[in-house]
């Protein structure tokens, strides 16, 4: 599972000129679940995601997470993050899950952050989106769950 993490004052997604997520201050996350991907992916992105402490405290250090400051996740699914690009010209989508597996994995990482008290929004998954953001920094960090990076 992959994810880019950006720490925004604003995010919104729309469908077909159709508002479906909006945060204000918090994390705009964009999620891609490879083939191999389970539910321990799902709780260990989750986990990361409501702890990863990358807004600033008192001092102005990254100390704080988003469930430290009352923030919200805007989490959008992108299965464009599994491409592989290193031959060719064309993006390989080989590593990326079937779209059942997917959903029900991006369905669980929704379900698991917000039983952490945490408001998520969410795109529509695997309908065109357009996202807009005011990125806060820019503060934008990659997480994989097999620690790829």
């Amino acid at each position: 599972m992959r994810m880019v993490c950006q720490r925004v004052l604003q995010a919104e997604v729309k469908v077909e000129g159709q508002q479906v997520g909006k945060i204000d201050n918090g994390l705009l996350v964009y999620l891609s679940v490879g083939k191999e991907d389970t539910v321990k992916d799902a709780q260990f992105m989750a986990d990361k995601l409501v702890n990863l402490r990358i807004f600033a405290d008192e001092a102005g250090k990254m100390n704080r997470s988003v469930l430290d400051v009352g923030g919200a996740i805007l989490l959008v699914s992108n299965f464009t993050l599994h491409g592989d690009c290193r031959k060719g010209r064309r993006p390989s989508f080989d590593a990326a899950a079937e779209p059942a597996l997917a959903q029900q994995l991006y369905e669980k990482v929704i379900e698991l952050i917000a039983e952490q008290g945490i408001i998520v929004e969410k795109g529509t998954f695997g309908e065109y989106m357009h996202v807009s953001s005011i990125n806060d920094g820019p503060v934008t960090f990659l997480l994989d769950s097999t620690r790829l990076f």
